[in-house]
């Protein structure tokens, strides 16, 4: 079996399992593994390092760990329509990243008055290669089982997981 992976968010807010997304792609899983984050900041961090794999539109960014894991980002709910009005990249395709380092800066209230939800999916898109994935964002952590059962968990301890401990 796989190793288990904990996740920092890249971006602050109030962590939410990415079944309670108003949206069919993301809330079944189709995009991978993962959360989203409700009320961000505006402000997307490098949860680790490595490299920046895309741009599918100025809000929806893809990241390569190091160690292989490959993070899909989508500002808001189908913001892709916002033709990059509310977002300015701080990177380019192909750039090396840094964990900490800003990589996108977005309005979620510009989002929120152009009638769109700025709630921000965050998925792992290669899934299959890790075991139970644990997202972190300020003392709230959402546990994701590698068989897609999702919960939300308070002061839990990571050495209680099952197996080994991976980090991205």
């Amino acid at each position: 079996m796989s190793e288990n992976l904990f996740i920092d968010s890249p971006l602050n807010g109030t962590l939410i399992a990415l079944a309670d997304v108003d949206d069919k792609i993301f809330s079944r899983g189709a995009a991978g593994k993962g959360v989203a984050i409700k009320n961000p900041d505006g402000k997307i961090f490098a949860p680790f390092g490595g490299s920046v794999k895309f741009f599918a539109s100025p809000g929806v960014i893809g990241l390569k760990s190091f160690g292989g894991v490959e993070l899909l980002i989508h500002v808001g709910l189908n913001t892709c329509k916002l033709v990059g009005e509310s977002f300015k990249p701080q990177v380019a395709v192909g750039d090396i990243i840094t964990r900490g380092q800003i990589l996108l800066t977005f309005d979620p209230q510009e989002i929120s008055r152009a009638g769109f939800d700025a709630t921000t999916p965050v998925v792992v898109t290669n899934p299959e290669n890790f075991g139970d994935i644990v997202f972190k964002l300020d003392g709230q952590k959402v546990f994701v089982q590698r068989e897609g059962f999702f919960f939300t968990l308070k002061n839990f301890l990571c050495y209680n997981l099952r197996g080994g401990v991976g980090y991205a």
